[in-house]
């Protein structure tokens, strides 16, 4: 079987054309998902970008894997055995590469993270530049083009390709934004919650957009109305369109190979992005819903169904686990994952009753979704402005605005439940780790922005209120 797994940074499932989006963003994305299955319900175990990808390569949540934040305490990865390599808990590379798959991947994250255990069980790691995540989708293609034409026809193949474009900063050429010149920016946020989130004082707020003075013009300086708000919207779309016309050329290989009926993908992402919700923009910096819920599309010729929807809560470590099914290997017992493979053969298939997620890079949060609430305990809210417990209402309140937690204490407590029982399943184990996000917890969240940083950024524009509020939080 050749495998090709497009790993998109950023990619916010809804603005996906084939996920209902109103914007042509996606044609060649959505093209793959009328081939095969899209899934509406998938989340992030962890987020943001080293957390989700070290589940990606072992198969595991953060609070076993222990890479919850970027660096520093909460940052450790923990190796099963020691110097040897672990049965029970492979690393996913391995585990396929074992059964005799060759295993490649075309991505720089390992070197812009310094997250050398991401390199572990690729026959070939490409990073194809020094660029650390900054290379633009042209410049991918040009290393994985050569070797789709040289490989591409051999078989038992998983390719990894990692695109960057939605991610920060919109770096492609500028067309790709001013294409969207005569389209309108989704209704949320609107003009009066822009209002309000102009008195926002933490990073990614509508005020304080950027952490650098280096801005390209596909991104507003800051958020002062709908009119910058579709500034920003038109520089995101524009990144996630010429990510797609480059696989569009991907598509055109495969089928100048005679193999575009016989690849199976999968594309997702490691996490979505914030777009006004909580009042942070262009940002991944929570376990809100706007961060975890990533897309997921499987085309599996000959298994999967032209045009099937799934419909059931799953983790990115139960794709995982449904590769190394589809591969014709068990799921490995030190794995959290479960796979969906029935559901992509159209059998009878139930996603999980609930999810638990977590964040510890700009803020310490847990947080438990099921299909009506989305409950977030923070431990430490960093420069944000989350309270200690917050419950939505999705049905009525998919944006997230309204803390609803006050008003229905049963459910606070139901969802608190959830939490506890699946801290105790996977912190009480024998010869279990400490839980890396109480790690974080303990120093702070200071990691691109530090506390102090940002008490002197709020001083030179003159917010001395501000600076002293985060003083007295903090220093009392």
């Amino acid at each position: 079987m050749r495998i090709i797994y497009l790993d998109i940074d950023s990619l916010r499932p809804d603005h996906m054309g084939c996920y209902g989006y109103q914007r042509n963003t996606t044609p060649n994305l959505d093209r793959i998902a009328e081939e095969g299955a899209r899934f509406n319900d998938c989340y992030c175990a962890s987020s943001p970008c080293v957390p989700s990808r070290a589940s990606f390569i072992s198969g595991r949540f953060a609070v076993n894997h222990g890479a919850l934040t970027h660096w520093g305490p909460g940052y450790n990865f923990y190796y099963p055995e020691g110097d040897g390599h672990s049965q029970s808990m492979p690393f996913f590379t391995r585990y396929i590469r074992e059964a005799g798959y060759k295993t490649v991947t075309f991505s720089s994250f390992g070197d812009r993270h310094h997250a050398w255990w991401y390199f572990a069980g690729w026959d070939q790691v490409n990073t194809h530049t020094l660029k650390e995540g900054n290379e633009d989708a042209h410049e991918v293609n040009a290393a994985v083009i050569p070797w789709l034409k040289q490989y591409g026809k051999e078989d038992n193949y998983f390719l990894h390709i990692q695109y960057w474009d939605p991610h920060t900063m919109y770096t492609y050429p500028r067309e790709y934004a001013d294409q969207w010149q005569d389209s309108p920016a989704k209704a949320f946020p609107s003009e009066e919650i822009i209002a309000e989130h102009a008195k926002d004082i933490f990073p990614r707020s509508a005020s304080f957009l950027h952490t650098s003075e280096k801005i390209p013009e596909t991104m507003p300086h800051a958020i002062k109305n709908r009119k910058d708000f579709k500034h920003l919207l038109d520089g995101y779309d524009g990144g996630i369109s010429y990510m797609d016309k480059c696989v569009g050329e991907l598509l055109e290989v495969l089928k100048e190979l005679g193999i575009e009926d016989e690849v199976c993908f999968i594309i997702s992402a490691d996490h979505g992005e914030s777009m006004g919700e909580q009042g942070i923009y262009m940002e991944h910096s929570s376990a809100t819903e706007a961060v975890h819920h990533i897309p997921l599309i499987i085309k599996v010729p000959g298994v999967t169904d032209p045009g099937t929807v799934v419909d059931g809560f799953i983790y990115n470590v139960d794709v995982i686990a449904t590769i190394a099914d589809l591969v014709g290997l068990k799921t490995p017992s030190g794995w959290d994952g479960s796979s969906f493979l029935p559901a992509l053969k159209g059998e009878h298939w139930q996603g999980r009753d609930y999810l638990v997620m977590d964040h510890g890079l700009y803020t310490c949060q847990r947080a438990v979704r099921d299909e009506k609430w989305y409950y977030i305990r923070t431990f430490h809210p960093g420069l944000y402005r989350f309270e200690t417990v917050t419950l939505y209402d999705m049905e009525n309140d998919p944006n997230q605005t309204i803390n609803v937690a006050s008003q229905f204490p049963e459910v606070v407590k139901e969802m608190d439940h959830r939490m506890m029982e699946w801290q105790q399943q996977n912190l009480g184990r024998i010869g279990s780790r400490p839980d890396p996000l109480q790690q974080v917890v303990e120093t702070g969240p200071w990691k691109y922005v530090t506390l102090e940083g940002w008490i002197e950024r709020l001083r030179n524009e003159g917010r001395e209120d501000a600076a002293q509020f985060l003083l007295n939080k903090y220093k009392a």
